[in-house]
Parts: C-alpha cells; sequence; structure tokens
C-alpha cells in the first residue's frame, strides 16, 4: 500500500509538472478553428423541447446504489440518509462518460486536442467500451470544458484566470448538439478569484436543463498564494454555497437535478467532507482526478474518495500522463468496475 504522505507528494508533484505549460496555451492560438467558429450564441429557446421527466423509481434507486457500493461492507457506502432526487436525474440510473478540455489548447484534453467529429468518435468509442464493460447502466455521453482557466499570469484584474468568452462555451454547446442526447458540463478553476465571483457569470448556461457543473479545488487558492505554488482548497462550506446556488436554479426553472462534480487527488483539496449537504436538486461526485500508473491512482482513489465518503463517485484517466510510468496503460472499465464504490462519471482527458 502507498503511504499517504507519498501518494499525495507524487501526485501533487505531477500536477503542478504540467500547469503553466497547459494555462500558457489557453492564450495561444486556436488549435481547433472549427470547433470554436461552430456557432453562435445560444438562447434557451433553441434548446430542443424535452418531455416532462417521469418522477423516480425509488425501488431502482436503491438497487443501482446498492450495485454502486459493490459489495462494501464497512457502512461506508452506500451513503446513509441522502435524499432521492427530483424527477429526471441522471444518476445512479446512467453513468456519465465524457471527453474533458478547452477549445484554446490541445494540452489540456482531448475535447480541444482533436477536431470536433474525430473526438466525437473517441469518446463514442470509449462509451462502447463502458456499455460492454456494465450492460445494465447506460451510457450518458457528456463534454466538459473548461470555462474559467487557472492562468500563470495576472490578467487586468491580478486574479491568474482566464474567462472564456460566451462564444466558445456556444460552441461547445453546439458541438454536443452533433449527437442528440449529450450533456455539458462547464468547469470553474477560480484562482486568485472565488466561487462566488466566478458562478454568477455562467447562470444563463446552467439554466439550461443540459448544462452541468464541475469545480477545481487543485486551482482554489487562498491567501493570495499563486496557482502552480501549490495545491489549492475547498472547504464544505464553499461546496454548499455552490449547492444551495443551483438547488434554487433548479427549483425557480423548473430544471431536473444538476449533477455538480468535485474534483480531488489529496485530502487538503477538501475539508471538512462530512458537512457537505445533500439535496433532492443537486447530485454531488467527488471526482478521482489523480494522475499516473493504476497502482497510484487507486491509492488515490482508495485514500481520498473511498474514504471520504460524499454521494456519488468519479474517476479521471489521462491519455498521457498515465502512460509515463510502467506498465504504462491505461486502466480499463473492467478494472474501475472492480472499485468500491464503483463511479459514476468517468472522464477523460
Amino acid at each position: 500500500m502507498i503511504k499517504p504522505k507519498l501518494l499525495i507528494a507524487s501526485i501533487a508533484f505531477l500536477a503542478f509538472a504540467t500547469l503553466f505549460t497547459s494555462c500558457s496555451e489557453s492564450k495561444s492560438k486556436t488549435g481547433n478553428k472549427s470547433a470554436i467558429n461552430a456557432g453562435g450564441e445560444l438562447a434557451n429557446s433553441e434548446m430542443e423541447e424535452e418531455a416532462a421527466p417521469e418522477p423516480i423509481d425509488t425501488a431502482l434507486y436503491n438497487k443501482k446504489i446498492k450495485e454502486l457500493a459493490n459489495g462494501d461492507t464497512t457502512g461506508k457506502w452506500p451513503v446513509k440518509k441522502q435524499p432521492y432526487p427530483l424527477a429526471g436525474a441522471i444518476l445512479p440510473y446512467k453513468r456519465v462518460v465524457t471527453y474533458y478540455g478547452n477549445l484554446y489548447s490541445k494540452k489540456m484534453g482531448a475535447l480541444g486536442e482533436y477536431a470536433p467529429k474525430e473526438m466525437l468518435r473517441m469518446l463514442y468509442a470509449e462509451v462502447s467500451k463502458w456499455e460492454k464493460a456494465d450492460p445494465q447502466t447506460p451510457v450518458q455521453p457528456a463534454l466538459h470544458y473548461i470555462a474559467v482557466v487557472a492562468a500563470g499570469d495576472p490578467g487586468k484584474d491580478g486574479k491568474y484566470r482566464n474567462r472564456m468568452p460566451d462564444k466558445q462555451i456556444d460552441s461547445v454547446l453546439t458541438i454536443s448538439r452533433m449527437k442528440k442526447g449529450m450533456i455539458v458540463f462547464l468547469d470553474i478553476q477560480v484562482a486568485l478569484s472565488t466561487i462566488r465571483e466566478e458562478l454568477p457569470r455562467l447562470e444563463k448556461y446552467l439554466k439550461m436543463p443540459n448544462v452541468h457543473l464541475g469545480i477545481d479545488p487543485e486551482f482554489s487558492m487562498k491567501g493570495g498564494v499563486l496557482p502552480g505554488r501549490k495545491i489549492g482548497t475547498y472547504d464544505a462550506s464553499e461546496i454548499n454555497y455552490v449547492s444551495d446556488y443551483l438547488a434554487k436554479l433548479v427549483k425557480a426553472n423548473n430544471l431536473p437535478p444538476k449533477i455538480f462534480v468535485v474534483h480531488r487527488f489529496t485530502k487538503k483539496m477538501v475539508t471538512n467532507y462530512q458537512n457537505i449537504k445533500l439535496r433532492p436538486e443537486v447530485q454531488v461526485v467527488m471526482h478521482m482526478d489523480g494522475w499516473g500508473e493504476p497502482e497510484l491512482k487507486m491509492g488515490t482513489h482508495r485514500h481520498f474518495i473511498y474514504s471520504e465518503p460524499v454521494q456519488f463517485t468519479g474517476f479521471k484517466l489521462f491519455y498521457k500522463n498515465d502512460l509515463k510510468k510502467a506498465p504504462k496503460r491505461l486502466m480499463t472499465p473492467a478494472e474501475l468496475m472492480k472499485l468500491k464504490p464503483r463511479p459514476s462519471y468517468i472522464q477523460y482527458q
């Protein structure tokens, strides 16, 4: 077993090794002009009309969260006293499989590295693998777009983050429409800004029924420390602020529940996890975001995801960084299906 201190140090070093390369790429020439020019701003009225969601099947819900616990006998999983979600909930009835990235950078993930049609072809090849690994759980394809990117320079306001223009977000929504039924996640790296300052800017998108949210504690810096100097953090109180914000949007706009992804690969990235509030309007995913060889990734999952249960879990796979050390391969869906709990959200970068 990997010792926790060694595990944290190893992953932290790996995470910082590429931070400023990725951030500087976000200001370089677009590597995927066809994606960026794919569409103009999307109004709510342009979204496809959807039928009112059916009330959730509580018996099936109980069955599925028990399946996700995967035989865990410690009492940690499934999480006790979690509320049933509102109608239209995606989890645990489906498993989300998504590509992550930014259209300005080829180094931040597959979403920006490949032209839209090729990217979608690759994503749906991964979807097919998950359908075969777990035929009992339908797959929900998604795109996970970094809408606020931590940066290596201060910018005009000194916040060390770049807000992506609406035109780019609109382009990602346009790309998602190339395949029927896709959903989109917008991700926030606040750097020296705050989640309270960044979240409202994305509200018009979060009012859309197919748009969900991710936040990245790694780049939530405290005390004026610059991104890249150390790993950032979110407290349960900040996570609860976001969850409450999303819940109010869901209720005010009669939306299905929002999936809320929190990236994590160290203990201090999320503090006071036991105080995170669960709500029928929001489905919280604690996402294993570390990269490296399979043993290292499983250790990260064991120490920081399994041992501090919140609600649902996720797991990230890196096409390049996971191959840097032996055995130089990605973990497979079959391997990830053996985890306790099984991940409900799979992200490829």
